[in-house]
């Protein structure tokens, strides 16, 4: 990032995905700098990507730090500037700033259990720890990811879920049973409690619609699992990334600065505003 904090450096649509269809689409792009600029980045930072005339949105990097080449962002149509987004192709040239915030202290996971707990869009910020891990697949033990959808074709990275399959317990839902879908039906919370996976030298880390977290968390600590075990991550009260416009303030925290990433540990401790 150059001396302006406000400017952003150039980066070229290289790749566009549909993930999921209908008026809550998501779609996978991913950018590459250009004339040789970027940046570095860790598992659960973000960046604030522009649409020149349209405005610029906080968006999770959705690509392992250990990629190279370009970085994903998996986005929701929901606004102005997410709507702009998806009517880009493959050459159009966007902004990019970055990156943003603190991340997840996965060095300091060694030798431990991951339990990833993923609903809707809320994947995509979870998706650099857990590709980062399975790349590392030596540095850990046991890999589990719990992923739900409101019915089937609102699962994304599917492709990719069912590869990861072969490195770790993949366990998906869907909210209601529905013809052809052979794996749970209920809500994410309740498939974890399903299975339940072991709180023995593990963490969980979670990502999803506030609701989702809320009895993810509630659901967690019922199988043992402590406060600082539990990771998740706020990046959508995020606005401005540079503790400037206060819309991110929860308590006494600016969640651009001393987030979006936290333990459980922390987070219980401000006010329940995300």
């Amino acid at each position: 990032m150059g001396d302006n904090i406000y400017l952003p450096q150039l980066a070229r649509v290289i790749h566009v995905k549909e993930e999921v269809p209908g008026e809550r689409s998501i779609k996978t792009f991913r950018l590459e700098f250009v004339n040789g600029g970027g940046f570095e980045h860790a598992c659960g930072q973000c960046a604030m990507l522009s649409v020149f005339g349209r405005g610029e949105s906080m968006i999770s990097i959705a690509s392992s730090p250990l990629v190279s080449g370009y970085k994903q962002f998996s986005i929701m149509r929901a606004g102005r500037v997410t709507s702009a987004f998806h009517d880009l192709a493959v050459g159009d040239v966007v902004g990019i700033r970055g990156p943003y915030g603190n991340s997840f202290p996965i060095d300091d996971w060694r030798g431990k259990n991951l339990v990833f707990i993923g609903g809707g869009c809320g994947l995509a910020p979870i998706w650099p720890v857990i590709q980062t891990a399975v790349t590392r697949r030596d540095d850990f033990k046991n890999i589990t990811v719990f992923y739900g959808g409101r019915s089937a074709r609102d699962i994304m990275y599917q492709a990719e879920l069912e590869k990861l399959r072969s490195t770790a317990e993949v366990h998906l839902s869907v909210d209601n049973a529905e013809e052809g879908w052979h794996e749970f039906c209920g809500f994410v919370p309740a498939n974890l409690m399903d299975k339940a996976p072991t709180h023995d030298n593990a963490i969980a880390i979670t990502c999803g619609p506030p609701i989702m977290i809320k009895f993810v968390i509630k659901n967690l600590r019922a199988l043992g699992f402590q406060d600082e075990q539990i990771y998740t991550t706020i990046e959508n009260k995020m606005k401005c990334a540079l503790g400037k416009c206060g819309r991110c303030n929860v308590g006494k925290d600016y969640v651009c600065i001393k987030g979006p990433v936290y333990s459980w540990a922390d987070l219980k401790d401000l006010p329940p505003e995300y």
